[in-house]
């Protein structure tokens, strides 16, 4: 899906959150000014830990804040975390949120064995648990926050097809941590749609452990000199696994369509470059409300409203959930990213980058 104006963005936005507003607060009081009459029913706290800091910027540059503000806004005391990639940590973090009155714990996983750990312990001392933006496989997680795997992987192949046309193409696949589960639906969702495509021929695929990007540069290096260069496109799963395998294009001074996600300020630049074909745009905003009506219900007693479902088929069971849809952004629309509040432009039109931008109508 393409959109050429920003108000597309805004009706999207809107759609997915409008089945949410019976469970949502629409309270606009802060946690530290105190809730308004309608928040005061709330009652508990929630704990919130987010995975790392290096796989993608998006954890503290975007969710963190967009995260905070949702919650003051709403009135529900939230204690915000990163676990910086150590399961350990996040174990510890998760019990001393609990200890300090959480009654509510929604959690990125790093793996779904430690995440299923985490959440099976709260469960046991009456904590209600959300999976956030990753699905924990063997969990016990009340509801699933995210926007639909499958589909952002979709959206990717359509992406890398558009770019490459109907040219018969060598095509490499940088798919995301094993361990994640949102990297086996990106995965599905992009071979659903290039599957299909006769002229085009995996010649490359390989996961990335924990979404390092220096991994990352590696294993596409070692792919480019096994291939002798004869590569024509690049299914990469997020803008960060994309920036490694274009550093390794350009030291080979090769140009080839490249695809992302989390439309970061890198990925967005690498798209007025010219050097990455699409990303994919998960509008922050939308994920943190929609965790924020879930927790509301949830505190106020009530049973969040459910817009979809999402199968473990290790835990066997469906998981209540809100999937989002995602938005693919090409040089055409880059910056209705920007107008939309994904990223400041002043975070993307760096030097170089003013112009490029002025060019492509971000003011």
């Amino acid at each position: 899906m393409r959109l050429k104006r920003t108000a597309c963005i805004a009706a999207i936005a809107a759609m997915a959150t409008a089945g949410l507003a019976a469970c949502g607060s629409g309270d606009d009081s802060s946690s530290k000014g105190g809730a308004s009459t309608g928040a005061a029913k709330i009652k508990g706290k929630v704990g919130i830990i987010l995975p790392d800091t290096k796989s993608s910027v998006r954890w503290e540059s975007f969710d963190r804040p967009v995260l905070t503000a949702a919650f003051q806004k709403a009135g529900i005391p939230a204690d915000i975390q990163n676990a910086e990639g150590d399961k350990q940590r996040m174990q510890t973090i998760a019990d001393q949120m609990i200890t300090n009155g959480a009654t509510i714990l929604a959690i990125v996983n790093l793996d779904s064995n430690s995440g299923a750990a985490i959440e099976a312990k709260a469960k046991q001392q009456g904590v209600q648990t959300i999976d956030y933006d990753r699905l924990t496989l063997g969990g016990s997680a009340d509801y699933y926050v995210s926007f639909d795997g499958t589909e952002v992987g979709r959206t990717q192949g359509a992406g890398l097809q558009k770019c490459l046309g109907d040219k018969a193409s060598n095509i490499v696949y940088l798919d995301g941590s094993p361990t994640d589960n949102n990297a086996t639906l990106f995965k599905q969702g992009a071979h659903e749609v290039l599957d299909k495509v006769t002229n085009y021929k995996k010649v490359a695929e390989q996961a990335v452990p924990d979404w390092d990007n220096q991994k990352a540069a590696t294993i596409f290096e070692q792919i480019y000199t096994q291939q002798k260069g004869k590569i024509d496109g690049v299914l990469a799963a997020n803008d960060g696994l994309g920036q490694a395998a274009i550093s390794i294009l350009k030291k080979n001074n090769d140009k080839i369509p490249v695809t992302g996600q989390d439309a970061t300020p890198q990925g967005l630049q690498n798209i007025l470059d010219g050097t990455q074909c699409m990303t994919v745009y998960k509008p922050n905003k939308q994920e943190a409300d929609s965790l924020v009506s879930v927790v509301t219900a949830l505190a106020k007693g009530q049973k969040p409203q459910a817009t979809a479902t999402a199968n473990d088929p290790v835990g066997k069971r469906n998981v209540p959930s809100i999937l989002l849809k995602p938005i693919s952004i090409t040089k055409d629309n880059v910056k209705d990213v920007i107008t939309d509040g994904g990223v400041k432009a002043a975070d993307v039109c760096k030097g170089a980058y003013a112009a490029k931008c002025k060019a492509a109508g971000i003011e």
